[in-house]
């Protein structure tokens, strides 16, 4: 069995001279010394499940952002509707809002940080370092970003986990690592579902624990209101556009004698008034106390503060009629077309507000929020009468037949 893997690694290795990585090595050097090579060869079994002892003060490893060498994506907005958690890059002191959790084992309190898309701690007592685990190693450094909820607006939890499983929308380090904010009773870390494990910085060495919590957000059902909108008149975008066609008619006349003829135009056009906060609102309802825009062609209004509620989104569609009548008198063996037609008007008007979230538990959050009123309107409907034109090969009329 020996020989069979090592000929087969030696093949390998002989046709893609970089295909063998430092695991793969590992794994030949595991098969020698009689190791099961079907195990997770990246996890060192001397790290397993350690205590780690509170009288060790063993320095980690200090190093730059550059040394791991990962593509970061921005990810200080990646969580969709939950807008007011995200990494915010650290500056000198603890922001607002950081995520942390009471480290019980230590005795002091930790925070949740990462370095690229390594997630870790800050504590103060380490000083301006994250301190996060990678290769068998814990690390240090002075470039990292914080977790952040912004007004302990977003609903967080910490599930119970194991062998590299974890809940729906659990909190990733970056999109698509397949890397998450993790903890046990010794402390923060990371969960890194590729190796079934929860990885521990401690001292200078990586710990490594098949079971563990995850940290998620809670996306079951809440209801949320928006108050207190104030809208920034002085910055009002109105938008004027070229009338377009909505509704055309074509009366035509075989007769030898003119006939008048009364034609009806209606049409229904939809208006939708978008309040975009920032974030979705997926599986929940929405209520809003404001005032409400009135485009006017060459000005706004708004109505009185009044409570509205959205079906979807925070998007309110409404239907209106349109009807104009049109008295056509058209001549013999012609035809004679008119058409309404309709300028629609959008405006943009930012706002800032309040918004409260209250969840299945009956918790209720607020947090302060700004966006931008985005209007749609079809206003100045005008009838418009085309040239009457002849009727191609009409049958001609007598000249006692026609007036």
């Amino acid at each position: 069995m020996r020989l069979t893997v090592l000929v087969v690694l030696a093949v390998l290795q002989l046709c893609s001279p970089v295909f063998l990585s430092d695991l793969q090595l590992q794994q030949i050097s595991q098969v020698e010394e009689g190791q099961d090579a079907s195990s997770n060869p990246r996890l060192n079994p001397q790290l397993e499940d350690v205590v780690p002892d509170l009288d060790i003060h063993s320095p980690p490893r200090l190093t730059e952002i550059s040394d791991l060498e990962l593509q970061v994506p921005d990810s200080l907005l990646m969580y969709g509707e939950n807008a007011n958690l995200k990494w915010v890059k650290w500056e000198g002191s603890l922001p607002n809002g950081a995520v942390g959790i009471y480290n019980g084992y230590t005795e002091r309190h930790d925070y949740i940080c990462k370095v690229n898309c390594q997630a870790g701690f800050y504590t103060t007592t380490k000083g301006s370092f994250c301190q996060y685990p990678y290769a068998d190693k814990e690390y240090s450094s002075s470039e990292f970003e914080v977790l952040v909820n912004v007004d302990d607006f977003e609903f967080l939890e910490w599930i119970d986990g194991k062998y590299g499983a974890v809940p729906q929308h659990s909190v990733e380090t970056c999109p698509g690592t397949e890397i998450y904010v993790g903890k046990n009773k010794y402390g923060l870390g990371k969960v890194v579902t590729q190796h079934e494990a929860f990885f521990l910085p401690w001292e200078g060495d990586e710990y490594w624990y098949k079971q563990y919590q995850v940290l998620a957000i809670n996306r079951d059902s809440y209801t949320q209101h928006i108050s207190h909108v104030e809208y920034a008149i002085d910055r009002i975008e109105l938008f004027n556009h070229p009338p377009e066609a909505l509704q055309l008619a074509r009366v035509t006349n075989l007769e030898c004698n003119s006939v008048k003829k009364t034609v009806l135009l209606e049409k229904t056009s939809t208006v939708e008034k978008t309040w975009n906060i920032g974030r979705e609102s997926r599986n929940s309802s929405t209520t809003m106390t404001a005032k409400v825009p009135i485009l006017n062609p060459d000005s706004v209004d708004f109505t009185k503060e009044q409570t509205v509620s959205f079906s979807e989104g925070t998007t309110l569609v409404e239907s209106i009629s349109h009807s104009i009548s049109v008295e056509l008198l058209v001549p013999p063996n012609h035809y004679c077309g008119v058409r309404m037609d309709g300028r629609k008007m959008t405006a943009d008007i930012p706002f800032t507000g309040r918004l409260s979230r209250t969840y299945h538990n009956g918790d209720t959050h607020w947090t302060t929020i700004t966006g931008t009123y985005d209007g749609v309107k079809v206003g100045e409907v005008n009838a418009v009468v085309e040239r009457c034109q002849p009727v191609p090969d009409a049958i001609p009329c007598n000249t006692s037949e026609s007036d």
